[in-house]
């Protein structure tokens, strides 16, 4: 068999969609990328549609546009450190840890999870050790709760109906608990998790805006509870959200209610 014949040109369409999409820094509509990717926009809507369920690629539902997913971040953790908006997000980080002492990660939206993408270790000897790709659910901690407050009506209705699992005393297993937790989240612009994902921790997390997106991404700080106590946190809130709307004006993105609040 020759090199030629054992090239799936399936695939090399379908790669040839991924590099179309992530051509552009925001969102590209199909008939964008069909034209960059070189395909009809048949060929291109099915490409699309698989990748979406692949995870490496997501569409917004309010614009019906397409974006590349950060499910990538498992491909390419290296090759991320150059880019600008994770070198900004560096940037913001390093000098959060310094002025508070603590570690510090941020974490992006990847289906009904966040993982961790950066993490900056603070001079605290005492703290919860995370690490780079650290999954965790999104109605149990302060990073997902933050992300999913800022999330479409349709993907929010979803991640409600599902179960959602106790994994400490404080976890907010009622769908209407929850979404009354989310309508304060969006007022206040940042989230607490008080016990909800272990019963020894509390963290608190603000979201990241980014031009032309909904937020996929944010900051949080997190440590055991008997340093963490809800005043410390309370405490750690005016420079985090500085932090989160200094980062997002950078990116191009403006802090602003969800939908409808």
């Amino acid at each position: 068999m020759s090199e030629n014949a054992a090239v799936s040109t399936t695939a090399l369409k379908a790669l040839r969609v991924v590099e179309a999409v992530a051509a552009k820094p925001s969102l590209s509509t199909l008939g964008e990328i069909a034209t960059r990717a070189g395909l009809d926009k048949s060929a291109t809507h099915r490409m699309l549609a698989t990748l979406v369920v692949a995870g490496y690629v997501f569409q917004d539902e309010a614009s019906r546009r397409y974006g590349l997913s950060y499910h990538v971040v498992s491909l390419s953790r290296n090759l991320l450190a150059n880019n600008e908006v994770s070198r900004l997000t560096r940037v913001a980080l390093e000098k959060l840890s310094a002025d508070t002492g603590e570690s510090i990660d941020v974490s992006i939206l990847d289906g009904h999870e966040t993982v961790v993408i950066q993490r900056v270790e603070g001079s605290q000897l005492v703290g919860v050790d995370f690490s780079v790709g650290d999954r965790s659910p999104l109605h149990c901690t302060s990073i997902g709760k933050a992300v999913l407050a800022w999330q479409a009506p349709g993907f929010i209705d979803e991640v409600l109906g599902g179960p959602l699992e106790r994994h400490a005393s404080g976890t907010i297993v009622d769908p209407l608990t929850l979404r009354a937790e989310l309508e304060v989240i969006g007022l206040r612009g940042y989230a607490i998790d008080d016990h909800e994902l272990s019963d020894h921790m509390r963290c608190i997390a603000a979201p990241i805006f980014e031009r032309d997106t909904r937020v996929r991404m944010g900051i949080s700080i997190s440590g055991p509870d008997n340093r963490f106590t809800v005043e410390y946190l309370d405490s750690l809130r005016p420079t985090l959200v500085a932090t989160t709307e200094s980062l997002s004006t950078q990116l191009g993105g403006t802090p602003h209610a969800p939908d409808g609040r």
